[in-house]
């Protein structure tokens, strides 16, 4: 039994109909800044025990909610799931990040890696959806999310994080098929994997293409944003008599958001690198967008926080369509009351611009 949604001004924004404010959340809003995550995480052991149990990812999700008046939950998990469903024994190391036991680097490699059942090798995810959505209770909508494929195999070519993308590019400039193959094997499992959670309970899903602004133009149209169409034509658009908004990010990506507008999804993600009011002209009413305030402005005083959102609400002006949010992830070194500030500030703020 499903509860109504009691606040569904993140699903009408993504989908640019008529909200009395602007809604908001924060990427990571679950996480490393809040007090009670730190706490959680220490009982449950790591990172990935938090991840792989319905109940503390479903707890962790929640703890957000129960701080601040966010208008829609994230799924708590992690982008490399469906790497590490591929078996290539994901692991993190403190202050290094995630890393694999087994990277991919030859073709051998990405003809070897399976596609993983969501209901079998990522049951986690979708029973932490599931838990997710019957405690939140129909008080705001879940989005659910994955890993852009060139964001996916960024991580499994390198074998973790990395600053020049060496192995990455190495391997799409110099065995540019290899390259394909292994992104549309991603496409495919990303499919499943957001349609399963869609299924579950999720009410609207994100792409994160965390490292497409690495590319240079038509690279990103050939191995990122291609990949990116191939998911949004791909999924599940209605579930349950209600459209579920499919929204793509990819960092550093603000001059192809023309380009990204007419990929058939219904919301873009926007950095701080880019001004809404330039952002708005770009995609010409096509798409909702999110976004986009630096995150670093949390470390501000209270006021410089208020003028920014301010500016920000006033770069994108009147109209639905603008979902707000921070343009990366909230930083784990913010004071938690500063967030409070911020979202408290985007209510107060952006009711003038809806009439």
């Amino acid at each position: 039994m499903s509860h109504p949604l009691k606040n569904d001004r993140y699903l009408k924004a993504c989908l640019q109909q008529p909200v009395d404010r602007t809604p908001i959340w924060m990427m990571r809003q679950a996480g490393r800044y809040l007090p009670e995550y730190r706490q959680l995480r220490a009982e449950a052991g790591s990172f990935m025990d938090l991840c792989t149990n319905p109940e503390l990812a479903c707890e962790v999700t929640l703890q957000p909610l129960r701080r601040y008046p966010l208008d829609a939950a994230i799924l708590f998990s992690d982008i490399l799931t469906i790497p590490d469903a591929m078996g290539l024994g994901l692991y993190f190391t403190p202050g290094e990040g995630p890393a694999f036991h087994k990277p991919v680097r030859t073709k051998a490699d990405v003809t070897a890696l399976p596609i993983p059942d969501p209901n079998q090798e990522l049951k986690y995810v979708t029973d932490a959806v599931a838990t997710i959505r019957r405690e939140l209770k129909g008080d705001v909508p879940l989005i659910g999310f994955s890993g852009s494929p060139w964001t996916l195999a960024t991580y499994m070519v390198e074998g973790g994080t990395t600053k020049n993308f060496s192995e990455v590019k190495g391997m799409m400039y110099s065995d540019p098929a290899v390259m394909h193959q292994l992104l549309d094997k991603l496409a495919d499992s990303i499919i499943l994997y957001l349609n399963a959670q869609v299924e579950s309970g999720a009410q609207a899903l994100m792409i994160f293409d965390t490292w497409g602004g690495v590319l240079s133009p038509r690279d990103y149209q050939e191995f990122s944003l291609r990949y990116m169409q191939k998911i949004v034509d791909g999924l599940k658009r209605d579930h349950e008599g209600h459209k579920i908004p499919v929204t793509l990010f990819t960092k550093g990506g603000g001059a192809w958001l023309d380009i990204m507008a007419v990929t058939g999804c219904d919301c873009l993600g926007v950095d701080w690198t880019t001004d809404l009011a330039d952002a708005r002209a770009k995609v010409a009413g096509k798409v909702a967008l999110q976004g986009n305030m630096d995150p670093s402005i949390l470390y501000a005083e209270d006021d410089r926080i208020r003028d920014e959102v301010a500016t920000i609400l006033a770069s994108y002006g009147k109209g639905s369509g603008h979902v707000f949010n921070l343009g990366h992830g909230i930083h784990q070194t913010v004071d938690p009351a500063k967030a409070g500030v911020f979202i408290n500030s985007v209510h107060q703020l952006s009711k003038q611009y809806h009439s």
